[in-house]
């Protein structure tokens, strides 16, 4: 029930996303250039493990309701070269339905101009979900030493979704688009349930758009629209809990509380950069410490005086958002000060069962390499909000909700919900520039 309960409110999140993308072009000169468009896409998915199952051609097909922006008076679309945004309903064959199931994805996107000039060549970036039809089975590999073939790419049934691809226009008319595309496609689960390596693709695209009420009058004079260049101070509080699990063999979810606070300077309502900290606690690390598991008796006793600080992490970051109105699509890139017990989940996440010959399990705890010392220090985080009040007025006062994958040097950490408060200090203009 408590999965079930999850998904629906991820997918209610996906969704408001999806609409304000889709619709908050209230200021617009005339009616939004909205088009419908069919991708088929071709490639191949990467193997996520040693004898993971064989595949033949990854095939997915989309349906894209989008709209451009050319011809509306909001800022963020002017700053950012009027680019298009919508949402996308995928559905996937990853090349062997028989042991990999199916994929269904919903995705809200956006696609940036690369050209100033004649806009063929664009950038399209999607997040969102994705619900599989089969899902990894641990009792073969755990007992069975191995099988011949095991699918260790996902262990839930929901999971995140994104998208990068490069698009280019080969045919373009005034109510139709022919675009060929290249790109990488993933799927995984935020460390909510492991295994987690994901589905990864490398995939050709070619898509038809069909355009709706296109205007007839020069759309030129929006893009004359003499934006001042402008910027503000701001500060922000954010606090969330996030699930992840310690290990595959410790799976049951727990809770991450989160909190953070970030000051920085938003430019031209549009580009928000910040420096910030946070501090979190892990349940995962926490009930692990108060339980006395195995590591903790024989390497780590120490933690038992204080679980909770020992269950805790803290660092600094950079952060980076692009503010499309009522949407917030932000990357972080930070440094991770303190988080003691890291060391003792890398030991139990990347270890391994085997199994002898003669029956008997032995364990194999994971070996504090190069890599753990990388990602022991480097935190990143990927999401999308939703803000209260549309940035484009750059309110005094602002709410949002958010939904976030941290990752600690691109390997998930958890996933989160959160909330946050934005505070803007005075607002000051160039006059010696006009946008």
């Amino acid at each position: 029930m408590r999965v079930i309960m999850k998904t629906k409110i991820w997918f209610i999140f996906v969704f408001i996303i999806a609409n304000r993308i889709c619709a908050q072009t209230n200021d617009s000169i005339t009616s939004p250039i909205n088009y419908t468009g069919t991708e088929l896409l071709v490639g191949k998915t990467f193997d996520s493990n040693v004898n993971f199952p064989k595949t033949n051609f990854h095939k997915s097909i989309f349906l894209n309701f989008g709209k451009k922006s050319d011809n509306t008076q909001e800022e963020w679309a002017y700053r950012l070269g009027f680019p298009n945004t919508g949402m996308s309903f995928g559905l996937t064959n990853y090349g062997n339905p028989k042991k990999l199931g199916y994929a269904f994805t919903v995705m809200p996107f956006s696609e940036f101009n690369l050209q100033k000039k004649h806009r063929n060549l664009k950038l399209l970036v999607g997040l969102g979900t994705t619900y599989l039809t089969k899902k990894y089975d641990s009792i073969p590999y755990i007992y069975n030493n191995y099988p011949e073939e095991v699918n260790r790419a996902n262990r839930t049934r929901l999971n995140w979704s994104f998208r990068l691809f490069f698009t280019y226009s080969i045919a373009q008319k005034d109510v139709s688009n022919w675009k060929v595309g290249l790109g990488y496609f993933h799927q995984s689960n935020g460390h909510t349930k492991l295994p987690n390596q994901g589905f990864n693709s490398i995939l050709l695209s070619v898509t038809k758009e069909t355009f709706y009420n296109t205007p007839n009058q020069n759309k030129t004079k929006v893009k004359n629209i003499p934006f001042l260049k402008s910027s503000y101070w701001f500060l922000n509080f954010q606090s969330g809990v996030g699930q992840n699990v310690l290990s595959e063999y410790l799976n049951s979810r727990k809770p991450v509380y989160n909190f953070q606070i970030t000051t920085g300077k938003v430019f031209n309502n549009t580009l928000k950069l910040g420096l910030g900290g946070y501090y979190r606690v892990y349940g995962c690390y926490y009930d692990y410490i108060k339980n006395e598991g195995e590591l903790i008796l024989t390497d780590y006793p120490e933690m038992l005086e204080n679980p909770t600080k020992n269950a805790s992490a803290y660092g600094v970051f950079a952060s980076s958002e692009l503010l499309l109105g009522h949407i917030g699509f932000g990357v972080t890139l930070g440094y991770n000060i303190y988080k003691p017990f890291y060391e003792a989940q890398w030991r139990l996440a990347e270890g391994f069962n085997w199994q002898t010959q003669s029956g008997n399990i032995v364990w194999i705890e994971g070996e504090l390499d190069k890599s753990y010392k990388l990602k022991s220090k480097i935190y990143s985080k990927l999401g999308l909000a939703y803000y209260l009040k549309n940035n484009n007025t750059a309110p005094e006062h602002n709410f949002f909700i958010g939904a976030y994958l941290h990752a600690n040097l691109g390997q998930a950490d958890f996933s989160e919900l959160s909330i946050g408060y934005v505070y803007r200090f005075k607002k000051k203009y160039s006059s010696k520039k006009q946008g």
